[in-house]
């Protein structure tokens, strides 16, 4: 068995899988975050993991007949030597700990990685050919040129967003009142009427996309007493009218029509449909729903594919 954890910027997750990456367990707890507050600052999100993880820990472990062969965890954002976000330090040293109590191996991955994996994971898939990755969430949206390895990814950036689409999301959503993190909240507010048609401006050049922009005439908009149901509509098809855009300019830099899309906003069914619609000529993938948004399963997927592959006589 393989344990994995992920201690993300918002929530606490563990998992357990087989050897064969079938999952067993599926554990996830988010941060508590006040009221009409947008987001926590790193230590705040530090300390909260490690008062979580310990009662998290006994809940996946507590049923557990044979200790895991080995712990998995994400220990940085991105698969880059210098990647460092002090929140995963609290996945990192717990998955140590545990790897010296039961003498087994600790095998580290990024968090982005674990996206990517948990979106293929999630469709039975996996892809041996470069395709483009778009990872969207409250801490990052970018479109990435992913290049499997033999454990994980070589990610090359191709466009990104100055304001990630979770954040724009999470400021409009608390804005109007909503509790954080804002995206379900405000779906439902946006599936409650008919389409309408308030528009946020579009700005984007290339693979780049901008939402500071549309977050700030949203802002001056909610100050105006604009319909609630209108501007959360208007929300979700800037972001999808964004990215379609990006998508389009991503594919014919990187000569690739193949790709996946995860991340939190990627389970947004509004954002997906619209996207699906504008992007007819592109082979998109989408995360499935429960596995688009921060989880372990991810980095757990990525322990059983190198465990195969070691297997498999694959290298070490």
């Amino acid at each position: 068995m393989i344990l994995a954890l992920d201690t993300s910027c918002y929530t606490t997750s563990l998992a357990l899988l087989d050897d064969s990456g079938r999952l067993l367990i599926d554990k996830r707890r988010l941060l508590p975050v006040k009221q009409g507050v947008c987001g926590l600052r790193q230590s705040d999100a530090l300390f909260k993991h490690l008062q979580i993880l310990p009662d998290l820990v006994a809940e996946v472990i507590s049923d557990l007949r044979d200790k895991p062969r080995l712990i998995a965890v994400a220990t940085r954002p991105r698969p880059q030597e210098n990647s460092y976000m002090p929140v995963f330090l609290a996945g990192a040293q717990t998955a140590r700990l545990l790897s010296i109590a039961w003498s087994c191996p600790c095998w580290s991955f990024s968090h982005q990685e674990g996206h990517i994996a948990a979106a293929l994971w999630s469709n039975s898939t996996i892809w041996r050919k470069p395709f483009i990755a778009a990872h969207l969430s409250g801490g990052t949206s970018e479109l990435l040129l992913a290049i499997p390895q033999n454990f994980g990814y070589d990610l090359k950036i191709l466009g990104g967003s100055d304001l990630p689409a979770g954040q724009f999301i999470d400021r409009v959503g608390v804005a109007l009142g909503l509790p954080f993190p804002a995206g379900p909240a405000l779906e439902q507010l946006a599936l409650s009427a008919p389409p309408s048609s308030l528009k946020l401006r579009v700005s984007s050049k290339g693979a780049n996309m901008s939402f500071s922009g549309p977050e700030s005439a949203a802002r001056r908009l909610i100050d105006q007493g604009v319909d609630k149901v209108q501007l959360a509509q208007a929300v979700f098809s800037n972001i999808a009218q964004s990215l379609s855009k990006a998508l389009q300019a991503a594919a014919i830099a990187a000569d690739c029509s193949q790709i996946l899309i995860t991340g939190g906003v990627a389970a947004n069914t509004l954002i997906r449909a619209q996207i699906e619609l504008e992007n007819q000529g592109l082979k998109l993938h989408f995360a499935n729903p429960a596995y688009a948004g921060d989880n372990a399963v991810g980095i757990g997927a990525l322990a059983a594919a190198k465990l195969e592959q070691i297997k498999g006589g694959g290298g070490a």
